[in-house]
């Protein structure tokens, strides 16, 4: 009997990594699939952005295998930061053998208890670092250097997607141990690449204002329908293993995060298509599908382990008007353009999300997910035990977007200084008409 429990046990064990490897596979494809989506929006003129985001995804290998995979996912130094030379984690266990193939800490019984070794863990969480800079990145729009971006991405893989990754991800951050939770990242991916962009975006307008421009330069969708369907293919298929695997497990759990995260964005393409049609009628129907489907999986992101098929339905209905009025309003801002919709949808969309956990989580989903502390939402009667969890869910969202603004346009300006301005002026000789 022992020795079949050991089997049954090791084999459970060898499944969740093997569904891991898998996963992250698929978040990697999302980067790419970013630049694909970039170019179906702005026309072929933007190519540069597959060459972007292949350049994330390779410098994301390089320095999280260094030591950006400590700093997020370590032991936390006091709750703030992973320890940055934590043995197993830096240069992922450096030259001592089979140190990859050791479950990694938090995978142990003390806490996740599902088994993952640091090799297969490391893969999973870069893929989502790599995907996270990529929407960063989709503000750059040919005005930044290439080089510049480039310096900014090596910062932000060392500490600035790490530190609301040890808050909320990592057991011993201190927003884990208050009890926030971001099931696959409505804040620390989403939320906080929008909170980064706008820094960015921010310090181009500081510059386009010094060259003389009243308002920021325009760029301009140019839709081309082939590059949109891939894009949004790989990007859909990438989101099989952004939210199913961040149960970090093989289970039963697995089938109900899909089926939510697909509900969920097929209910929100159908409402975004609606309301653009009531009250914008000129935008293509492409890329009204698009901006749904991705508004829904950006809303049920945060909390597809801990509701039920039929409230990421309603989420997703939420979503159609939620990104309609959003997209009118950030579209009158002058100092910056958001073509590709960052602000819209993955920072209003994400941040929503997180907050919809206060409301829509029921408890039975959030426990087969591993995240049993969580009370029902308050549409499933969780009283005040919901409206504590709403307002550490609502602190969490400040602190983080408070502190990847401040530390981002930090980084970006130090660059600035260093690089004599971060505008490409090739572009600003040959504004786009």
């Amino acid at each position: 009997m022992f020795d079949f429990i050991d089997y049954l046990s090791i084999s459970n064990i060898l499944i969740n990594n093997l569904w891991i490897v898998i996963a992250a596979i698929f978040v990697f494809v999302m980067t790419i699939a970013v630049g694909f989506l970039e170019i179906g929006e702005l026309g072929k003129k933007f190519k540069i952005s597959l060459l972007k985001t292949i350049v994330i995804t390779g410098t994301a290998i390089f320095v999280m295998a260094i030591i950006g995979f400590n700093t997020a996912f370590a032991p936390t130094l006091y709750g703030i930061i992973g320890n940055p030379f934590y043995k197993d984690g830096f240069m992922l266990g450096g030259f001592s053998p089979g140190v990859i193939f050791n479950t990694w800490w938090s995978m142990g019984p003390s806490y996740f208890n599902t088994g993952l070794t640091t090799g297969s863990y490391f893969l999973f969480e870069t893929a989502f670092a790599a995907v996270t800079l990529a929407l960063v990145g989709v503000i750059v729009l040919n005005k930044v250097k290439f080089w510049a971006f480039f310096a900014f991405s090596i910062v932000y893989f060392i500490f600035i997607w790490n530190l609301p990754a040890a808050w909320i991800w990592n057991p011993t951050g201190w927003l884990y141990q208050m009890g926030m939770r971001d099931f696959a990242g409505g804040l620390v991916v989403h939320g906080a690449a929008a909170a980064a962009g706008l820094a960015i975006v921010y310090e181009i307008w500081r510059e386009e204002r010094k060259k003389g421009l009243k308002e920021s330069l325009k760029v301009n969708i140019k839709p081309n329908y082939q590059w949109l369907a891939v894009g949004i293919l790989f990007l859909w298929i990438g989101w099989f293993g952004f939210n199913p695997g961040s149960v970090l497990a093989f289970n039963n759990d697995v089938l109900v995060v899909v089926i939510a995260t697909f509900v969920a964005s097929g209910a929100a393409m159908i409402s975004t298509m609606f309301f653009a049609r009531i009250f914008d009628k000129k935008t293509p129907i492409i890329l009204d599908a698009i901006n749904g489907i991705l508004m829904g999986l950006i809303i049920i992101t945060p909390l597809a382990g801990f509701v039920s098929p039929a409230s990421a339905l309603i989420l997703g209905l939420i979503g159609g008007p939620l990104f309609v009025g959003a997209e009118k309003l950030f579209s009158k801002v002058k100092w910056f353009s958001d073509p590709v919709g960052l602000f819209p949808g993955h920072g209003l969309g994400g941040v929503f999300g997180v907050l919809m956990i206060g409301l829509f989580t029921q408890h039975s989903f959030a426990a087969a997910s591993g995240n049993a502390i969580l009370p029902n939402g308050l549409l499933f009667g969780g009283g005040l035990a919901a409206l504590r969890q709403l307002g550490i869910e609502a602190l969490g969202i400040f602190v983080v977007g408070v502190t990847v603004f401040a530390i981002s346009f930090l980084v970006i300006f130090i660059i600035s200084k260093m690089s004599h301005g971060i505008l490409n002026e090739e572009t600003y000789k040959q504004p786009e008409k």
